[in-house]
């Protein structure tokens, strides 16, 4: 196993400047571009035919728009092995698709493709309220998680001052769905139930690496003793790590990098939404965990101590 010996503290000035870049970065695409919500969160209604075939997309926008009187966003998607594709229909706002539309549309898709077959598959309608208030619930269960994550951290951590510990780990997750936040706004993914999946997800596999952190640094204080200052403490145990933390994140991001390929090759957007911004995450939740969480700890810890001595 390689050996590394990195002043992980001694530098944290870089790695906080990197973090701080990232996010100005992440800010001005924000402000240009704006955040997207998906129907989802935002309300509105979802309609979705099956078919097979090949079909053009201005074609099929131009007989929606002529069906229904009304600009909406039209998807296709393309089927995996059996050559059944999707035709999705969706349309924010208070007002829904009605019966006597749908029979429009697949009347004007008719008409455009003759030889082709438009079966429905699905339609749905989500209240504007309802949607503003899923996005609460699942802005809840992200918070909860993080306050759990705190005392979880805390408990388990006393002995090396835990809450320090536990509130710094969050932070560094805080960081980690904010990369990721933008990674959606910047290639200008919909904010839906898979940014909620990602970011829980994210939250387990980040706070796991810095966990093992945690751990190192609590085995090496009670071997070294406590004449041993927090920097050396703190890089000591990083290093001893960084073998497993790298192995860990290389093999994780290399399998979802599969999941994303397999999406984009068969226009699989559910798919290229969810794998894209984890292969993100992994990278920053290694990076957090590492970087971040370890020198805000020390930092943290050093600071009590100057203000004991005081």
């Amino acid at each position: 196993m390689k050996k590394f010996n990195i002043k992980f503290y001694q530098h944290r000035k870089i790695f906080f400047g990197i973090s701080l870049g990232l996010f100005a970065i992440g800010l001005i695409f924000n402000l240009l571009f704006g955040t997207e919500l998906d129907i989802n969160f935002r309300g509105g209604a979802l309609v979705e035919y099956s078919y097979t075939g090949e079909v053009q997309q201005e074609t099929v926008d131009q007989a929606v728009e002529d069906a229904i009187g009304r600009s909406v966003e039209v998807t296709l998607t393309d089927g995996i092995g059996n050559g059944q594709n999707s035709l999705t229909i969706s349309l924010a706002g208070s007002d829904g698709i009605s019966l006597d539309e749908q029979k429009a549309i697949a009347e004007n898709l008719s008409k455009s493709y003759p030889d082709i077959e438009f079966s429905l598959m699905q339609s749905s309608s989500v209240p504007p309220t309802m949607g503003t208030k899923f996005f609460a619930k699942c802005l809840v269960a992200v918070a909860l998680a993080a306050v759990l994550l705190v005392i979880y951290v805390a408990l388990r951590f006393r002995k090396i001052g835990g809450m320090s510990a536990g509130v710094m780990a969050v932070i560094a997750l805080v960081h980690d769905v904010l990369m990721v936040y933008f990674t959606f706004v910047i290639f200008r993914f919909p904010i839906d139930d898979n940014f909620i999946a990602v970011v829980l997800t994210i939250l387990g596999y980040s706070l796991n690496d810095t966990i093992v952190i945690y751990d190192r640094v609590r085995e090496n204080r009670r071997i070294l003793g406590p004449k041993v200052g927090y920097e050396e403490l703190l890089d000591t145990s990083i290093n001893q790590t960084l073998t497993r933390s790298i192995n860990t994140s290389v093999c994780t991001f290399l399998a979802v990098t599969v999941v994303f390929v397999v999406g984009t090759i068969y226009g699989l957007s559910s798919v290229t939404t969810f794998a894209l911004p984890m292969m993100i995450g992994i990278v920053t939740g290694c990076y957090s965990s590492v970087c971040l969480a370890g020198p805000m700890y020390v930092m943290w810890q050093n600071h009590k101590l100057k203000k004991a001595e005081k």
